[in-house]
């Protein structure tokens, strides 16, 4: 594994998940939403987006977390591996909240300066749409390239964890 996607909806783990792969591989972890996200919760401009995810999939070792969609096809095809964490909308739910009690007031990490952790009903709706965008966007891209050379892994929390245990 060099080149790893993680996918699934907000509140699954992507980035928690993304960071314990990569520093069990020993290879740079990128999280798509410190890229995407500029200050204050702007998002970077459509017509820019791909040259930025362009220039993060040439290189020759990452673990990538984030689903943007409009990239997801050129993602996969650099990637050697790709990595769907599956988890029910109510954990999503659960996860996200928490987060959002946890960095109250603070800007995780992962995100640009501004951008604190928020929850409005915009987002809960997104999170509650994810698994019928997955159906139509995701899943069908993931499905076309199951039957190359990538590995294509769906993984609940457990299935997760055991995956990340068996990693040396």
């Amino acid at each position: 594994m060099k080149r790893v996607l993680v996918l699934g909806n907000s509140g699954s783990g992507k980035s928690s998940f993304a960071k314990k792969l990569a520093d069990k591989l020993g290879i740079p972890c990128i999280h798509l939403d410190s890229y995407y996200w500029r200050p204050n919760w702007v998002p970077t401009p459509e017509e820019e987006w791909p040259s930025i995810v362009r220039r993060l999939i040439d290189e020759d070792e990452w673990v990538m977390d984030g689903n943007y969609s409009t990239t997801l096809e050129e993602r996969i095809q650099r990637a050697d591996t790709a990595i769907y964490l599956r988890v029910a909308r109510p954990i999503a739910f659960w996860r996200v909240i928490r987060r959002r009690i946890v960095h109250r007031g603070k800007v995780r990490a992962e995100l640009a300066e501004g951008c604190y952790e928020k929850i409005d009903l915009d987002f809960l709706k997104w999170i509650w749409n994810h698994p019928k965008r997955a159906k139509t966007r995701t899943f069908p891209i993931l499905e076309k390239y199951s039957n190359s050379e990538k590995t294509i892994l769906y993984l609940d929390a457990k299935e997760a964890q055991e995956f990340l245990d068996s990693v040396i």
